[in-house]
């Protein structure tokens, strides 16, 4: 769990070069997106386009995620869970995150991801099951 906080500290970063230090520069990425319900789409896209693209990604991205199942069995891992990101602190899309891991000799890395993408006006559940797993502080009362 941590490499995969991890990942997704990455994600949050303000250095746009980090999150590829936590994939492998093989992986794929498979975003099923249906943001669109009338033509729902699969894009497959080489980690190394995606990492091209993020280096120019709007500042200030967060994407909020609870894992709820995690599968580990020796050197590969399934981490799997509701997802919801915002731009700007402004919600953008949400869905279902699926991260297959695999141990390096850096740690773990992510393979190959898969995330469905939903239509903002559809994520009221999916950020009320992610923010009731924050744990809320003062300094931070999301």
């Amino acid at each position: 769990m941590i490499d995969a906080h991890a990942f997704f500290g990455a994600l949050r970063s303000s250095d746009k070069t980090a999150l590829a230090n936590h994939m492998v520069p093989e992986a794929t990425i498979f975003v099923h997106n249906r943001m669109d319900p009338d033509a729902p789409r699969l894009d497959i896209v080489p980690v190394t386009d995606h990492l091209q693209r993020w280096l120019s990604s709007p500042p200030d991205v967060v994407e909020w995620v609870h894992f709820e199942t995690i599968l580990v069995d020796g050197d590969m891992a399934q981490v799997w869970g509701p997802y919801y990101f915002t731009v700007a602190k402004k919600l953008s899309h949400c869905g279902i995150n699926s991260l297959s891991m695999v141990k390096t000799d850096e740690g773990w890395k992510v393979a190959n991801t898969s995330f469905t993408m939903e239509a903002p006006e559809n994520c009221d559940g999916i950020v009320k099951k992610v923010q009731s797993t924050f744990v809320r502080t003062e300094a931070d009362p999301r």
